[in-house]
């Protein structure tokens, strides 16, 4: 069986709604540091998407932006990942994430996947296998990454099937 990695982005600090819509909110100064801070983490920890699933709002696309200029900068011997803009990241929840993940092929080994609460940290949290359910906090802050591991298809991808091998909160 082959390994395959999925990486959950919480996107970085955003600013306050205020009036403009929440589809259209940026990072703030301190999130843009802590986008780039996650891309270099994943360089040190020798991550590298295949594939990269963003959710389509400003603020996390601007996250996969700081973050890959990082990853560009750190390691180049490594292609450029495909990046899919996905609304349902942004109007949908879990259900969507799984389905979305269902359909990844077979030879992408990992996947990014950059989106918002609560739905990131429940896909987190589903994914756990009982085992490792004692004394793991599930919710990611902004800018934390989950790396979670499985051998399964990506198409058999369902709860408990992928096991939290480490966590990060990214802060520049």
């Amino acid at each position: 069986m082959t390994l395959r990695t999925l990486i959950l982005l919480r996107h970085a600090k955003a600013e306050t709604p205020g009036e403009m819509a929440d589809f259209d909110r940026s990072l703030t100064e301190r999130g843009h540091s802590d986008a780039d801070a996650a891309g270099a983490w994943l360089v040190d920890e020798r991550l590298h998407p295949d594939l990269v699933i963003c959710s389509s709002a400003r603020r996390t696309r601007q996250t996969w932006q700081a973050a890959s200029m990082a990853l560009a900068q750190g390691d180049r011997s490594h292609g450029t990942p495909e990046v899919h803009y996905e609304d349902r990241l942004y109007h949908g929840g879990r259900t969507e994430v799984f389905d979305l993940l269902r359909a990844v092929p077979d030879t992408v080994r990992t996947v990014l996947l950059v989106g918002h609460n609560p739905t990131v940290s429940e896909v987190s949290a589903l994914l756990l296998p009982d085992d490792q359910w004692d004394g793991v906090t599930v919710e990611l802050k902004t800018s934390t990454l989950a790396v979670h591991t499985g051998e399964a298809p990506w198409s058999r991808v369902e709860p408990g099937s992928m096991r939290l091998a480490r966590r990060h909160t990214a802060r520049g």
